[in-house]
């Protein structure tokens, strides 16, 4: 006798709760029509601990949630191939948010309405504790709506089998609301108003002004637009993926969404936004007025210039999504990591797209920025022996290779101390002309530095990325008053010898004063990837680098000093990496 769908699922749970570390030891083989080239041996750009299905097309992170003590997290995902196309929805579990269970696709375009793809959305969790899927359905001539779909069986902790609403699409653009039928798409995570209504935002424009819609529903089914949007600003272009949440003021943990501002929370609001034109993630802090629903940030899009606007990532970091975790009370953010190659590349590859490292969210001690870091359970794949430096000094021009460490799958954390070297004013001479764009800072003659870390190094350094600090000083003529500038930098201009990889530099700057504080970075090494996090994660960039000659054993990795004086190591460690698992589950 068969056995029914709801008990195969509790066996195969079964057997993975039985399993220590969350490793799932279940044979993959639904991927028969897979090309052989993508699981041979010779890959050397595919990732170990980030997170990636075994073959094909991936772009943005898509509903991230916790469901009956599992973490799910959809992605967007052509089930066809390695370039856009034929979008589905991606969908994988995990216990610990490393190691994977890939499953089977949530949403196929099947549907009138979402005939040219199921496009990117989010998760809310409803009254009594019932997942919910909110996507866009992209129809004929690219027409978007958005659109509901339920778990079939919500005894059932993998959220296998999902059901669409048979009122789809539940937003459609018409001529009366005067939404851009071809710019309207993937609505947020719901949060409940003061007035105990559902709101959403989505994501869309009017000529070249970008636009955060809101709607708002008794029933989670039917929806009215709001007379106003939530926030929009000009000449921004086509906001996608929009994301809406609080953080608590001076702590930590992270907020439930529908935490709202009053007398019992102390709290701000996050809106994020993903500029299509420029492929970057924006935020803003700012207050959100309950009663009128409008977002005033601090420092609006309307007020400055974009290049003086916070980004999660200064890098390749995309269509990013944030969720509540409450087995452990804090924010978690996913976001897309693109390729760097060109789409022959990657195709021949037979895989494309990564997931950055989850992050840990939360608000800065000032309230004027977000931290980010690596979830925890990233540690537990560190090698139990790291290797260690303390207290060097780095005389001018030094390079020292960091020895028993594998530097194509790494984790390092390092700091400086440089406040010594503020007392020799003729180190600081400085044009005192002002700065303003980061990336250029990072390719500038004087100040302190370039000083950091080389990493997926060849022998003889023809091929290395850099990721480095600069610092400089700075004087007001108006006041003779003098502050100094900390940049960090990742520099892929000589990652590789193939020069048809996308090989830019990236720079943001460090809300750091490096006369009281050491300036630390860690940095997450992972083949293709170099994931960084300066100041304990007040500036992050991720690049995507892909070496001919430092690839596995034959990358290594060094610490460098180019300053013209000492600087100080106050400590380095080096962890390998092991290596994540994702299977496949056939259900």
């Amino acid at each position: 006798m068969a056995l029914s769908s709801s008990v195969r699922v509790w066996n195969v749970f079964s057997l993975i709760l039985s399993l220590s570390y969350g490793v799932f030891h279940i044979e993959a083989n639904s991927h028969r029509g897979t090309p052989p080239s993508v699981f041979s041996i010779n890959q050397p750009y595919r990732t170990a601990f980030h997170f990636q299905p075994h073959h094909y097309w991936m772009n943005d992170p898509n509903g991230p949630m916790i469901y009956k003590g599992l973490y799910h997290v959809f992605y967007q995902y052509n089930p066809k191939g390695a370039t856009f196309g034929n979008i589905a929805w991606g969908h994988s579990m995990s216990r610990d948010l490393v190691n994977w269970a890939l499953l089977p696709l949530a949403l196929s375009p099947t549907k009138s309405y979402d005939i040219n793809g199921c496009w990117s959305g989010s998760a809310t969790i409803l009254h009594g504790n019932k997942p919910a899927l909110l996507y866009t359905g992209a129809g004929p001539n690219q027409n978007q709506t958005q659109n509901l779909a339920l778990p079939l069986n919500l005894s059932d902790p993998f959220l296998v089998h999902w059901v669409r609403s048979p009122l789809n699409p539940l937003i459609a653009p018409t001529s009366e609301n005067h939404i851009n039928a071809t710019s309207f798409r993937d609505p947020t995570t719901a949060w409940l108003g003061h007035d105990g209504l559902w709101r959403i935002l989505v994501g869309s424009q009017r000529r070249d002004t970008g636009l955060a819609l809101l709607f708002k529903s008794k029933d989670f089914v039917h929806w009215v637009k709001a007379k106003h949007p939530l926030y929009s600003a000009k000449h921004c272009g086509m906001w996608e993926c929009p994301d809406f949440f609080p953080v608590f003021i001076n702590s930590t943990f992270g907020a439930e969404t529908s935490t709202l501002p009053g007398k019992d929370f102390n709290v701000r609001h996050v809106l994020k936004l993903s500029l299509n034109d420029l492929i970057q993630d924006y935020y803003l802090i700012g207050s959100y007025n309950v009663t009128r629903d409008r977002f005033i940030p601090d420092m609006g899009l309307k007020d400055t210039e974009l290049s003086s606007v916070m980004r999660y990532d200064y890098g390749k970091f995309y269509a990013s999504k944030t969720f509540y975790d409450d087995a452990k009370k804090r924010r978690i953010l996913w976001g897309w990591v693109k390729e760097s190659s060109v789409q022959k590349e990657y195709s021949q590859r037979g895989w494309s797209g990564i997931q950055g490292i989850p992050r840990s969210v939360w608000l800065d001690e000032s309230g004027k920025q977000l931290v980010q870091w690596p979830i925890e359970e990233i540690e537990k794949l560190r090698s139990s022996k790291p290797f260690i430096w303390h207290s060097k000094q780095l005389q001018p021009g030094a390079l020292l290779h960091v020895p028993r460490v594998t530097a194509a799958q790494a984790d390092v954390e390092v700091s400086f101390e440089v406040q010594d070297l503020a007392e020799k004013e003729e180190e600081w001479k400085q044009s005192g002309r002002k700065m303003t764009d980061p990336q250029r800072m990072c390719g500038e003659k004087g100040g302190i530095g370039p000083f950091g870390l080389l990493v997926l190094a060849s022998k003889g350094l023809r091929e290395h990325t850099s990721v480095f600090f600069r610092v400089f000083k700075l004087k007001n003529d108006s006041d003779n008053s003098t502050k100094f500038v900390v940049v960090m930098c990742s520099d892929q201009s000589r990652s590789s010898l193939d020069r048809k990889n996308d090989l830019s530099s990236y720079g943001a700057f460090l809300d750091l004063d490096p006369l009281h504080h050491k300036l630390s970075l860690r940095t997450l090494i992972d083949h293709s990837v170099v994931e960084s996090f300066g100041g304990q994660g007040k500036a992050c960039i991720t690049a995507r680098v892909y070496p001919t000659l430092a690839i596995n054993d034959e990358a290594h990795l060094f610490v460098f000093n180019n300053a013209t004086s000492n600087l100080k190591l106050t400590t380095l460690t080096a962890w390998s990496m092991k290596k994540a698992r994702v299977k496949s589950i056939n259900i």
